[in-house]
């Protein structure tokens, strides 16, 4: 059984080294431009025809345009339409990292930290920018809750900065854990069939038929996780948003 942490080794598809320095295209920028196209290829599709009465393919944009259109309004309000396309990117963007690492001899370009942190590190900075542009010095507002009694003061504050200043680390590890974990456990259960069968011959295939059947099942839960994590990256994108220009 192969190693199950080699689907995760970053390989260059055409070397490129400039003074010294790498500049490869490898396969994980290769799966990011077909993350892109993909969700472009998606969503002109679906909105191609435009139809009163909308038909599958229309309904299925309409369904995601909807479900980030609502996040963004119950998050930001009616000001938050400017933010919609942000939003709307970083969810597709994500969702397809996730989806397409499903797809045998693919590479899940979200299961680096990499990745997910510079993401998250855009996200972080994006915000800051706009807290401070919105309430100038005022913003530092957000680290003070209202109503704390000064005795208690330094000690909020101290704690609201860490936590602030952690957004970007929790926001990208928890996407690049929850990818890299149901990845390794799919890689590890589908390699027992081929190590039982190369064992134990035909007693060997009836037994992997058990990983085969608890992968099945596994693979449905990750297509949910691929959801569910690019839904929270993108409602904690709507929050730290939210927190920046109504310093909640």
């Amino acid at each position: 059984m192969s190693n199950p942490l080699e689907q995760f080794i970053v390989k260059p598809i055409i070397p490129i080294e400039i003074n010294g320095i790498d500049f490869s295209f490898t396969q994980s920028a290769l799966w990011m431009c077909i993350g892109v196209a993909c969700t472009f290829l998606l969503m002109s599709v679906t909105m191609r025809k435009k139809a009163n009465v909308p038909g599958r393919w229309q309904n299925l944009g309409e369904v995601f345009y909807e479900f980030i259109a609502s996040m963004v309004k119950d998050s930001l309000g009616d000001e938050g339409r400017k933010y919609f396309p942000l939003v709307f990117s970083i969810f597709m963007i994500v969702l397809m990292g996730n989806l397409l690492g499903l797809i045998p001899y693919s590479f899940t370009y979200t299961s680096h930290i990499i990745v997910t942190g510079a993401l998250a590190l855009f996200i972080f900075i994006l915000a800051t920018i706009i807290g401070f542009a919105r309430h100038g010095f005022h913003f530092f507002s957000l680290f003070l809750p209202e109503g704390t009694p000064v005795l208690l003061a330094p000690l909020m504050i101290v704690i609201e900065v860490i936590s602030y200043l952690s957004r970007p680390i929790s926001l990208s590890l928890r996407l690049f854990i929850n990818m890299v974990a149901g990845h390794t456990l799919l890689k590890v259960l589908l390699g027992f069939t081929g190590a039982l069968t190369a064992a134990f011959g035909i007693w060997g295939t009836t037994l992997g038929l058990l990983p085969v059947l608890i992968s099945s099942a596994l693979i449905g839960l990750e297509v949910m996780i691929c959801f569910i994590q690019a839904y929270i990256f993108a409602m904690l994108t709507c929050v730290y948003l939210r927190d920046s220009i109504h310093l909640h």
